[in-house]
């Protein structure tokens, strides 16, 4: 039976399904939504954040109910204190696998929207739809990414790779913090100056929270999140960041727990217990017998500071290459560590020996191999310089530097997989021991990708599918909307599908004899909009020997 929406948030705005006990003194309201993450077949994790007029404290009930049910499964009460920035998490257990639950918070008078969650399914399990995002830099557009997702008839969960918020200053004139184009939108971050104490990172976690569209995609799903790099400071590593600067800002280490603070009471994610490091959150999340998610963390744990090219290359000669591909294939060179590895190849065979269909890896950067683009091979000198022509001097000055550099045969980014060669071959040659060919999911790089992973030997170890951002912009922007895409898909061999024209965000349809991806493009960030469409599909397959092959499906 279907239950009459009106009637039941009639009987809450009564306050009949509410105990008086629960009730707060003073104006108090839900101005950040709600949000459920980390689900499992038999809890949950519900979220909110309360906006008080200066109480210390504020008694919370919560309510959970089966999605068409009238009388609440499971209830509560909880507290918020400005020691949490006034969050609230609370994991809902004893509940029923594979199920979509409603929720809903209260203090006082004031009522949350509510939201939806479905819990993780137990044994056969005939299809898994997911929602795939990173990157959402609220001053570079609006959310119409997130908008879609929260309007999508079958949603089981959204994975979230990375760079929820940004922990950047507003940007100058010049935008000296970043070499892209942002289009202009009247959207300002808040606190204006960059992220340094926990003060400012909670600010700007709650400023994203503020976001409709943002709030409604929370509303809608359960979210399984991992942190990238502007949680907490540009191109992050385990004991610093390329724009952290201990002169004026103090030392990395106050940051980033400043950061993780902030991160694990706004996000809706389990939080680490029993682990000596708050970094440490890569875990694992089974759909039934069709597939295993594990979540990397690539970031804080283990990863060696990443080379650049602009630090690491005062002249793009030969000789010098050298040397930096010499510094680039050190074996030493750690992204994720040994534990790491070792916990991914065991959560990996795990899934194989149990019979799962698919084993998904969520990595915050991309794992394919990806060659700079040399558009000199491809476009005559006249055609290059046309290219050039268009763009402000600055970005002219970088584009030049770049075609200069890429017609060494140097990789596109190193702060990727392809700045960590050796650890990726330690990763390939784990998964291939315990017999899996896994299909990585990536952000980061603000583009839509689908590329094979291809180790050393030239054995194809899985394939990659990586999300464009919500709205942070790409290389292609900054080069004026170039097909930048196409370049790198006839420069990179391992490449088979690039856009860096487009935002939105990747959405997987997973069944036990295939998954289909859609690379769902919004039709503009530079102001709200519904308009999205399917950009390009992709099929991919198991083969006999276990192996995968996948292709673009034309429609």
């Amino acid at each position: 039976m279907r239950i009459d929406r009106r009637r039941l948030l009639g009987l809450i705005g009564t306050g009949s399904v509410w105990p008086a006990g629960a009730r707060a003194q003073g104006r108090v309201a839900f101005d950040h939504g709600v949000a459920s993450g980390d689900p499992h077949p038999d809890s949950l994790l519900i979220w909110t954040r309360v906006t008080t007029g200066g109480t210390p404290a504020v008694p919370i009930a919560w309510r959970l109910w089966a999605e068409d049910g009238l009388e609440p499964e499971r209830s509560g009460a909880a507290e918020a204190s400005g020691d949490r920035d006034f969050t609230v998490k609370v994991i809902v257990d004893r509940l029923s696998p594979g199920r979509t639950y409603r929720y809903a918070f209260e203090a006082g008078p004031a009522r949350s929207p509510e939201g939806t969650a479905r819990t993780l399914p137990i044994g056969p399990t005939p299809e898994a739809v997911l929602a795939v995002v990173s990157c959402q830099k609220f001053e570079a557009g609006y959310f119409n990414a997130h908008r879609a997702i929260a309007r999508l008839k079958r949603l089981d969960v959204v994975i979230h790779l990375g760079d929820y918020i940004y922990e950047y200053r507003a940007e100058t004139p010049s935008g000296d913090e970043s070499v892209a184009a942002s289009p202009v939108v009247q959207r300002t971050p808040d606190p204006p100056h960059s992220l340094v104490t926990l003060a400012d990172y909670r600010r700007r976690h709650a400023q994203y929270k503020t976001d409709p569209d943002l709030q409604a995609a929370h509303a809608r799903a359960a979210f399984i999140c991992v942190w990238d790099d502007h949680e907490i400071a540009n191109d992050a590593w385990t004991d610093g960041a390329e724009n952290h600067d201990p002169e004026t800002e103090g030392g990395f280490a106050a940051r980033r727990a400043a950061a993780l603070r902030a991160y694990l009471e706004w996000m809706p994610i389990r939080e680490p217990a029993g682990r000596l490091d708050a970094a440490a959150i890569n875990r694992t999340f089974d759909f039934g017998d069709l597939a295993r998610l594990a979540m990397l963390e690539t970031r804080l744990t283990a990863r060696d500071r990443a080379l650049n090219y602009q630090r690491d290359l005062d002249d793009p000669t030969a000789e010098a290459v050298a040397g930096l591909e010499a510094r680039r294939l050190d074996p030493e060179r750690a992204l994720m560590g040994p534990a790491q590895i070792g916990w991914l190849a065991d959560a990996m065979g795990v899934s194989r020996a149990q019979g799962q269909a698919w084993q998904l890896i969520g990595s915050q950067v991309l794992m394919a191999r990806v060659k700079g683009p040399d558009i000199t091979r491809l476009a005559s000198p006249a055609r290059v310089e046309g290219l050039l022509a268009g763009l402000p001097p600055a970005r002219r000055a970088l584009a030049e530097e770049a075609i200069a550099l890429f017609q060494l045969d140097v990789p596109f980014n190193l702060d990727a997989w392809d700045g960590y060669p050796a650890e990726r071959e330690r990763v390939y040659a784990a998964l291939k021991a315990v017999g899996v060919s896994p299909v990585v999911l990536s952000g980061d790089s603000h583009a839509f990708w689908a590329s094979d992973l291809i180790d050393a030997a030239g054995e194809m170890r899985g394939v990659e599918l990586g999300t464009t951002s919500i709205t942070s912009p790409s290389t292609g922007d900054a080069l004026g909307g170039a097909p930048l895409g196409s370049v790198i898909v006839r420069t990179s061999d391992d490449v088979r599908f690039c856009n860096q024209n487009h935002k939105g965000f990747l959405l997987l349809i997973v069944r036990p004899e295939a998954i289909e991806a859609r690379m769902e493009a919004v039709a503009t960030v530079a102001a709200p909009d519904d308009g999205v469409r399917t950009l390009a599909r992709w099929r991919i397959s198991r083969e006999p020997d276990g192996g995968l092959s996948h292709g673009r499906v034309r429609f």
